[in-house]
């Protein structure tokens, strides 16, 4: 299993794309779709047109602003220039399918697509994805917001994706004896604001969870003026990472 931050930022940072990773197991599975996320995964080599799952853990524009043009790109792609791709399927909490059809309806050329398209509607129970098991968990984010994490396991290792949280104990089940946890790092400790993890929670968070390694990540500006590696590190003694767009980790 191999993971590759597509975007380590928010929506608008300076210098980082925002949540967007990829997720390398006997599948190409997006994990959320964030503004400047699409043209990172060009970058890594990957064909996007041949990727067939899409998983979101809520639809803030920083997690899924990019879908939109990635979707415009494979209808071009498959209806004007001669390209075939596998059907795509779009997974996220209940109201996903809602959304995006409402989406669909409005947006010009989106609503006939020569490739199929599904909606699958998550909570707490398991699926797969080929041979890859995906564990959608509720997290607590946003008042009146269904926000999932999602664990996904192959191969006898897990990795864990906090999407958006604050913390939370579905969060640290989430994450249980993960080998690799990547967590909402918005903001330093010294300077926590709302609705997120500071880096210290995240520290705890692994620390709790047992995990083998902790990636922060989702970072707003503010958390680059500050060592957040060593505010995590006050609560988690593993290998902590700061993640950055591009970064791949082995899992």
């Amino acid at each position: 299993m191999r993971l590759t931050i597509l975007g380590s930022g928010t929506n608008v940072h300076p210098t980082r794309a925002a949540a967007g990773y990829l997720v390398r197991t006997d599948q190409h599975i997006l994990l959320d779709f964030g503004p400047r996320t699409l043209m990172n995964l060009i970058k890594t080599g990957v064909n996007r047109h041949r990727i067939t799952h899409i998983l979101f853990s809520h639809f803030h524009a920083d997690h899924f602003s990019d879908f939109i043009t990635y979707f415009f790109d494979a209808i071009i792609f498959t209806k004007y220039n001669g390209g075939t791709r596998p059907s795509l399927t779009v997974i996220g909490p209940p109201g996903t399918s809602q959304l995006f059809r409402t989406l669909f309806a409005a947006m010009p050329g989106f609503s006939r697509v020569p490739f199929r398209v599904r909606f699958k509607e998550v909570s707490d129970r398991p699926f797969w994805i080929g041979k890859t098991k995906v564990l959608p968990h509720k997290v607590v984010h946003s008042p009146r917001l269904h926000c999932l994490g999602y664990r996904l396991e192959y191969g006898g290792k897990a990795l864990a994706y906090s999407g958006d949280s604050q913390y939370c104990t579905n969060l640290v089940k989430l994450c249980g004896d993960a080998d690799l946890a990547v967590l909402d790092c918005s903001f330093p400790a010294d300077r926590p604001g709302p609705v997120h993890l500071h880096a210290g929670q995240c520290g705890q968070v692994a620390k709790e969870a047992g995990v083998g390694q902790l990636i922060l990540s989702h970072f707003y500006p503010i958390a680059d003026s500050s060592d957040v590696k060593a505010q995590a590190a006050e609560q988690y003694g593993g290998k902590i990472w700061k993640g950055k767009d591009l970064l791949t980790i082995r899992v």
